[in-house]
C-alpha cells in the first residue's frame, strides 16, 4: 500500500509532491484530503477536520487502506441504534480481527465513518417499554441476554466510553442490573454506571457472574441457564 495506490483508488489528482483527493470520511464535495510519502510512510491529512483514524476507517471500508504484514480485517457483525420510535441513528461495526468502528447514515444510501452527534442506549425503544432492564458491555452480549428472553442495553464504545446523562434518564424508575465484564475495566465502568444511577433508578443490582466467564455470554456458553442467572440476583441488591 502506497500513497500513489491509494490516490488512484480515490481518483485523486496531483498537488505538489502529493495528492488531494474527496475525504472518505466526509461528505466532501471540494477534494480536502491530502495524500503524500514520506520516508516509506503515507501521510494523510483531512483540512475539513476529520481525525486521521477516521479517514482510516473509512478506506478500510472500501478496502483501500491493507498495511503489509498485517490481517486483513472483515465486518462480521453490525448493530444499528436507533431513537425511540426505531429510526437509525447510526451502526456500530464488528471487525475480526477485534476491532469496532462507528458509522451513520450519509443520507444517500451510504456511510459517513464518524461517531453520530446525538448517541443513545442500544436498543432503545425496548428499554423505554422495559420495567426491567440489564446492562452490559458490548453489543454481542445484549444480543445473547434477548436470545433468553431478557431485556438488556449498552451505549457504544465499550468499557471506556463515556456514560452519558442522557442513558441515565433513559432508565430513570426502572429496575437495572449491571452486569461487568470480568475484568479491571469491565468493573470500573459498572461502578461509573452505578454512581450515576443511584437514586434514580427503582433498584439497582450490580451482579458479578461466578465461575471466570470474561463477560456474560461465555458464561451462557459455558452451560448455564437464564433460571440461574435470575437466582444469583437473590441478594444482589445495591440500592432500593
Amino acid at each position: 500500500m502506497t500513497a500513489d495506490s491509494i490516490a488512484r483508488a480515490l481518483k485523486a489528482r496531483r498537488s505538489g509532491t502529493g495528492w488531494m483527493a474527496k475525504c472518505p470520511a466526509h461528505d466532501d464535495h471540494n477534494p480536502s484530503l491530502s495524500i503524500r510519502d514520506s520516508d516509506g510512510k503515507v501521510l494523510l491529512h483531512c483540512h475539513a477536520g476529520c481525525a486521521q483514524s477516521d479517514v482510516i476507517d473509512a478506506l478500510k471500508a472500501r478496502d483501500v487502506w491493507q498495511p503489509e504484514h498485517s490481517e486483513q480485517s472483515r465486518i462480521v457483525a453490525e448493530y444499528d441504534y436507533t431513537d425511540e420510535h426505531g429510526n437509525r441513528l447510526y451502526q456500530v461495526v464488528r471487525y475480526q480481527p477485534k476491532d469496532f468502528k462507528q458509522r451513520r447514515p450519509d443520507g444517500c444510501g451510504g456511510w459517513t465513518w464518524r461517531k453520530a452527534e446525538r448517541q443513545v442506549l442500544y436498543h432503545l425503544p425496548e428499554v423505554l417499554e422495559a420495567p426491567i432492564v440489564f446492562v452490559v458491555e458490548g453489543e454481542r452480549d445484549v444480543e445473547t441476554l434477548r436470545e433468553y428472553g431478557f431485556v438488556a442495553t449498552t451505549n457504544a464504545g465499550g468499557a471506556k466510553a463515556h456514560w452519558a446523562p442522557q442513558f441515565t434518564e433513559a432508565l430513570r424508575g426502572r429496575e437495572v442490573i449491571l452486569i461487568p465484564d470480568n475484568d479491571a475495566p469491565g468493573r470500573k465502568r459498572v461502578m461509573n454506571i452505578a454512581r450515576a444511577l443511584l437514586g434514580k433508578v427503582a433498584r439497582l443490582v450490580v451482579l458479578e457472574l461466578e465461575g471466570g466467564a470474561k463477560d456474560v455470554t461465555e458464561w451462557f456458553d459455558r452451560g448455564h441457564s437464564e433460571l440461574e442467572l435470575i437466582a444469583l440476583l437473590d441478594g444482589d441488591e445495591v440500592s432500593r
